[in-house]
């Protein structure tokens, strides 16, 4: 009888192979960890949504309503009888003064603007500005005319630095100049209707430097009050600038001088 053959050592070494499938398993699962991590990466986060102000809307919307008045008379006019409706009963005296009413109305005019400039005006950061701008421009004329371009490069920084610094300037003094835009269309267009619009019982006739003067009249190729009107607007809005200005700045180094504990400078005299 033959017997029967004796079973291989095949089975009996089939347990040591179960480690490797567990090795396998971990690599493969270290694998899996590390794909999911190279397949979602980490977004930059959004920047933040501008924001809303007020503010900026009003005073671009004041701007473009003044392009409007600009090129349309009848809006022109529609919108200084409306200014003109509030104006009269506290200035215009019934038409019996035309030159007070014309000097306070200058008065409400280069008052707001002046306000208005100054609130949209850093002043400090624009003194800044303009030494910056001092010190870097004669050091870029310099290096062009003597063609060194290694000095122009390292300048260029400083050259966009100034450069996003005046249009963010620039920018706050065009806010300012929206008000003295519109202000300006819709005074003087209320003061020439109110001119024209004088009742029987007074005219325009008045008494400048000792002369009878007529309003109305025409001075080369603009009307007199348009000019006696400039004499008022322009002088008053500079003195106005000028003092608000010197105010925000007293202001502000207060301020500072109260933030960092420092004593303010003797008064002069």
């Amino acid at each position: 009888m033959t017997g029967k053959p004796l079973p291989s050592a095949a089975p009996e070494e089939a347990p040591e192979s179960e480690p490797a499938s567990e090795e396998s398993t971990s690599e493969e699962e270290t694998e899996e960890e590390s794909t999911e991590g190279e397949e979602t990466p980490s977004k930059p986060p959004l920047p933040p949504a501008p924001e809303f102000k007020l503010s900026t809307f009003i005073l671009v919307f004041l701007f473009l309503l003044g392009i409007w008045m600009l090129f349309d008379q009848n809006a022109r006019n529609q919108i200084a009888v409306g200014i003109g409706s509030l104006l009269y009963p506290v200035i215009g005296f019934g038409g019996s003064d035309p030159l007070l009413t014309m000097f306070l109305a200058g008065v409400i005019q280069m008052t707001v603007s002046a306000i208005a400039y100054n609130f949209t005006t850093d002043w400090v950061e624009s003194a800044k500005v303009q030494a910056h701008s001092k010190a870097i421009r004669p050091l870029q004329m310099a290096a062009l005319r003597g063609g060194k371009k290694h000095q122009l490069e390292a300048l260029k920084p400083h050259m966009d630095d100034l450069s996003a610094r005046q249009s963010k300037m620039m920018i706050g003094q065009l806010k300012g100049m929206a008000v003295t835009w519109f202000l300006l269309i819709a005074i003087y267009t209320w003061v020439g209707i109110f001119l024209d619009g004088l009742n029987p019982n007074h005219t325009a006739m008045v008494i400048l430097f000792g002369t009878n003067v007529n309003l109305m009249g025409m001075a080369w190729i603009m009307p007199v009050w348009f000019l006696v009107f400039s004499m008022y607007t322009l002088p008053l809005n500079l003195v106005l600038r000028r003092f608000l200005k010197h105010q925000s700045l007293a202001q502000r180094l207060d301020g500072e001088n109260t933030a960092t504990g420092a004593s303010p400078p003797p008064a002069a005299g």
